[in-house]
């Protein structure tokens, strides 16, 4: 195994990244409980002051890496929703499959994301990738109406109605509720798996009685 590089051998924009991919490797290995800025620093190969130089404390890094779980939740459905057909359904579909890929694919950040504490402090970079996020979902729900996706309650209902399904079914199936396959949650066959599920439990309509 390669040991790990010294501080000196990072730019700086270089050692906050490498900080930070430490940061996601540790949440991922320990949790949130268990997460420790020392060993961060360890797993760079700096001393135990860096991450603290970086991000201030235990929360401030925290909060870099909810961030960066969100700004990677809105890549994941941006990339899906681009291989939809170009239909706003299609497009709502590929969005949430997006979401689903960012779950499996990064259960640690998902978790994180979804269990912060505290809402993020408004107009910080953590609270503007949260708000993207959100809005590329409610707009994706809104363009099948054609409307403004927070103009009125009803609008937003649908938004959540939407948002409580992927979530429901992301965090139901990473529990172990749901069975999918988890393996290799990357492969082609967990990908067309979820898809499917999601899918066909996204068009279920209940009625009464």
């Amino acid at each position: 195994m390669a040991k790990p590089a010294k501080a000196s051998s990072y730019h700086h924009g270089d050692l906050r990244r490498a900080i930070l991919d430490a940061g996601e490797a540790e949440l991922t290995e320990r949790g949130l409980a268990g997460f420790s800025l020392r060993r961060v620093a360890a797993r760079v190969g700096v001393s135990h002051a860096a991450p603290a130089h970086h991000f201030g404390d235990t929360a401030g890094m925290i909060a870099a890496l909810a961030e960066r779980g969100f700004r990677r939740l809105l890549a994941c459905m941006e990339a899906r929703q681009a291989e939809a057909a170009p239909t706003p359904y299609e497009r709502l579909m590929g969005s949430g499959m997006g979401y689903l890929d960012f779950a499996f694919g990064h259960p640690a950040l998902f978790r994180l994301v979804f269990g912060l504490p505290n809402a993020p402090k408004p107009q910080t970079d953590l609270a503007e990738a949260a708000d993207a996020a959100f809005l590329h979902l409610a707009r994706a729900v809104a363009a099948l109406q054609d409307a403004d996706p927070l103009a009125h309650p009803g609008a937003q209902e649908e938004v959540l109605a939407c948002w409580t399904r992927v979530h429901g079914l992301a965090e139901l199936a990473l529990s172990g509720y749901i069975p999918l396959p988890t393996d290799d949650p990357q492969s082609p066959e967990a990908r067309a798996a979820r898809d499917g599920l999601f899918r066909r439990l996204f068009e279920v309509r209940l009625s009464p009685g």
